[in-house]
């Protein structure tokens, strides 16, 4: 199989070490060469600078992980040229064109797999089997929480150029950390209606808001709160559920799940990998993509998940501007 990636930055280069580790070598790569880290490790790959000419080298599957307000410039045309994709998360940071590669997939049959990590986080699977089997019993709430200082994020760059600080490339603490948006949509189902609130509080050098709070009402019942920053030191993720029998929590930094029941009042740890690390989340998705290419099996998070997932972004920036609840309609 011959892929295409296109955008390598460090998500990038991150999605290129898992496919040669995976024993995928023919690749080809297409970049602006905006990029801020050094290039030697990508000599080996051939290279465009002109997204015709890199599907000119008809690639079976397209990896897109350039910036999110760039997404559909690049999925839209790698769609009709008959490529599975993996988009990065967001979508987009527009509704505008999703409709568009929706029709051209299904025109020309290929598979859309939106990139999700946290879809393959072996707590997070837990926490959805415990779910699943009442184990807490029905869900009543939940608080998710995720906080981490921009300025570390790429130490190597300027914090202030990148696309998590710009508006003019889809930035925004909203969009940019968006994976609880899909992953309570995952554990919960399908949302009724949201109010959130959003501003730019601290002192950063950035033209998008730093800090969210985000209220989710489900259609199955739950309500859940959603906290984001581009602030907090040290980093927090972290996420909390309240049910009719018990609670469970998830703490990502340390990688531990714990629960408590009505029946075993206290709180026991749930089996997670002991050896589990972020980078895994990658891989596992990698390998999934490449059983995707391969027709061995349907994308785990889908254009339509994906789409959900801005929707409620994009709603959560409404809500603030309008100061209003925004609803859903059902189904």
């Amino acid at each position: 199989m011959r892929f295409l990636i296109c955008g390598l930055g460090s998500i990038g280069r991150r999605h290129l070490r898992h496919l040669t580790a995976l024993g995928q070598t023919d690749i080809v790569l297409y970049r602006t060469r905006h990029s801020t880290l050094p290039d030697e490790d990508l000599a080996a790959y051939p290279a465009e600078t002109d997204l015709q000419a890199a599907l000119a080298h008809r690639p079976d599957a397209v990896i897109i992980a350039n910036p999110t307000a760039l997404h559909l410039e690049v999925a839209l045309p790698a769609a009709r040229a008959g490529c599975h994709i993996l988009l990065e998360k967001p979508i987009s940071d527009s509704l505008t064109g999703v409709d568009d590669l929706r029709r051209a997939a299904y025109e020309f049959g290929n598979r859309i797999l939106v990139g999700f990590q946290f879809r393959y986080h072996p707590a997070l699977h837990w926490i959805k089997a415990a779910l699943d089997s009442g184990r807490i019993g029905r869900p009543l709430s939940a608080r998710a929480h995720w906080g981490e200082y921009l300025p570390d994020w790429h130490p190597w760059e300027d914090y202030r150029q990148g696309y998590a600080a710009r508006k003019d490339l889809g930035g925004g603490v909203v969009l940019t950390l968006t994976h609880p948006l899909d992953y309570l949509r995952w554990l919960f189902g399908e949302v009724r209606g949201l109010s959130a609130w959003t501003g730019k509080l601290s002192d950063l050098e950035i033209d998008v808001e730093d800090t969210a709070e985000i209220l989710l009402e489900f259609a199955a019942g739950p309500l859940a709160s959603l906290h984001l920053n581009y602030t907090q030191r040290p980093p927090h993720h972290d996420l909390e559920i309240i049910g009719t029998n018990g609670s469970l929590r998830w703490n990502n930094a340390d990688h531990f799940v714990e629960y408590f029941t009505a029946e075993a009042p206290q709180w026991q740890r749930a089996p997670i990998p002991p050896d589990f690390e972020r980078d895994h989340l990658f891989r596992a998705q990698m390998a999934h993509f490449i059983e995707v290419v391969r027709g061995d099996a349907q994308p785990v998070c889908t254009l339509t998940d994906g789409e959900w997932a801005l929707k409620l972004a994009l709603a959560a920036h409404q809500s603030a501007e309008i100061r209003q609840r925004v609803e859903f309609a059902a189904g």
